[in-house]
């Protein structure tokens, strides 16, 4: 089979997002099908003239995103597409899957205020970088402006609302409109929103399990049924959510919280062949997605097809800052006749500052988002690094890692036995803050061996050797480890 890809000398699109382009073209479209082997990197540099280091960076996120797979002296080649197929529903749930009683769901992780010398935070940023005088000086432009006193449009300015949609279509790969953004002031009012725009009859929601509640303790606030489903190494179980009878999920499938693997090309279109012969919608939580430290970012679901049953939800929390209250939705086309009749009906008003709309909205505009990201996302990758390479220094074999690569916390598993919650507070009595990862589990609230959530954020780089060595030194005199 010819393998031929055409390379442009255009210095504003890299070789090897050409090449990543041109593989992902031709095994999308069916040219190269699966089992197909891709020639070695060695044997493609050499046939384009090219040095091998482009050829293996597209090949490394074709593997990352699922579209080939890679063995060792096996080389590249293309996996199937659509290895899972449509199958119909049950008609009545299974048993491990029905609701479970309020009482039985686990608790959020309380806000701790203490001060830790060594603080592995799960959601705090670091503003060390921040445009702070860029920001002062949008903002105070935006005071000048008396009509930004005045009630602004519920849906979100329009300004801003053109400076995501076209932010999403070129980093993160969305088919959108202005006119599809929803802006929010939090979380919880833009998934109470969407309780009420999701069609009638659909009050199944399916979840990750693990992952993120704050969406779907909203939705069972607003009378919809939760039902777990178990992630495989790839992400969801799409068979057990065919079997479930859910009528809508929610999924984080660029990088999964908390357990950080990327959802193959395969899985992702499996997904949205079950919502279109379902007639269900799927809800894409990006939260990190544009904080990948190795390869490209990985496209949204949301793109991989026009017209698709997918509302996207995005945030500037991460990305800028959590005090500007700026979170967003991406409705598709068929929910927005709904949307527009809500608002009316409930006489929806703004619920984001728009003095900060406005001024997000030309700090994206005039270039500043884009740079500041860029800074941040090579600050975050040296964190991100130095955490990795601390956890494998001073644990070992001690314990294993999930997540890396990608957004603001690795998941660390010992390779033991113990109790989460009480390790957690031993670290504390000595200065480290981490988390148990139980409380992202429906089911489910103690695990063995225990899991923890290290973010590396906020935590200064000079700080995390130490603070893992320290760590390190006051698990492992436990006994547990030593047997």
């Amino acid at each position: 089979m010819l393998i031929n890809p055409m390379l442009s000398d255009d210095r504003k699109l890299p070789y090897y997002i050409q090449l990543y382009d041109y593989f992902k073209k031709e095994i999308l479209g069916g040219v190269l099908p699966a089992g197909t082997r891709l020639p070695s990197i060695r044997s493609l540099a050499a046939q384009l003239n090219i040095s091998a280091t482009p050829v293996e960076l597209a090949y490394q996120q074709l593997v990352s995103e699922g579209f080939v797979t890679s063995r060792p002296r096996s080389g590249y080649s293309v996996q199937p597409m659509h290895a899972l197929g449509w199958t119909e529903a049950a008609a009545e749930p299974a048993e491990c899957y029905k609701q479970l009683p309020a009482q039985a769901l686990p608790a959020i992780t309380p806000r701790d205020p203490q001060q830790y010398t060594y603080d592995f935070h799960i959601s705090k940023n670091d503003f060390s970088l921040f445009p702070y005088k860029i920001w002062r000086s949008l903002f105070q432009e935006q005071l000048a402006n008396p009509d930004l006193l005045q009630y602004g449009d519920p849906q979100g300015e329009p300004a801003l609302r053109g400076s995501i949609a076209a932010h999403l279509r070129q980093f993160r790969g969305l088919r959108c409109m202005p006119e599809q953004v929803v802006i929010g002031g939090d979380q919880h009012q833009l998934s109470s929103l969407l309780c009420h725009i999701l069609p009638p009859g659909t009050r199944q929601l399916a979840i990750e399990d693990p992952g993120y509640h704050l969406l779907p303790s909203a939705f069972r606030r607003g009378g919809y049924e939760i039902i777990p489903v178990p992630l495989e190494e790839d992400g969801l179980n799409v068979e057990k959510l065919r079997s479930s009878g859910a009528s809508a999920v929610y999924i984080s499938p660029s990088h999964q919280f908390p357990c950080g693997m990327i959802m193959p090309i395969a899985k992702r279109h499996a997904l949205l062949d079950w919502a279109v012969s379902a007639g269900s919608y799927i809800i894409e939580d990006d939260y990190d997605g544009e904080f990948r430290y190795h390869g490209r970012p990985v496209p949204s679901l949301q793109g991989l097809t026009e017209n698709s049953p997918v509302v996207y939800m995005g945030s500037f929390a991460q990305s800028v800052a959590p005090a500007l209250c700026i979170h967003y939705m991406v409705l598709p086309a068929s929910l927005l006749p709904v949307y527009r009749s809500l608002a009316r009906e409930l006489y929806l008003e703004h619920s984001a500052s728009r003095l900060n709309q406005i001024a997000l909205h030309y700090f994206m505009e005039r270039g500043h988002f884009a740079r500041h990201l860029r800074r941040m996302r090579l600050h975050y990758q040296k964190k991100h690094d130095a955490l990795l390479q601390a956890v494998q220094l001073y644990f070992g074999e001690q314990a294993t890692v999930r997540g890396q690569g990608a957004g603001f916390h690795l998941l660390l598993r010992l390779n033991s036995c113990g109790n989460a919650r009480l390790l957690a507070d031993t670290a504390a009595l000595a200065g480290i803050r981490v988390t148990p990862a139980s409380y992202t589990w429906w089911k489910q609230t103690e695990h063995n061996p225990p899991e923890f959530i290290l973010g590396f954020g906020a935590i200064p780089e000079d700080r995390i050797r130490a603070g893992i060595r320290l760590l390190a030194e006051v698990w492992l005199k436990d006994s547990c480890f030593r047997s």
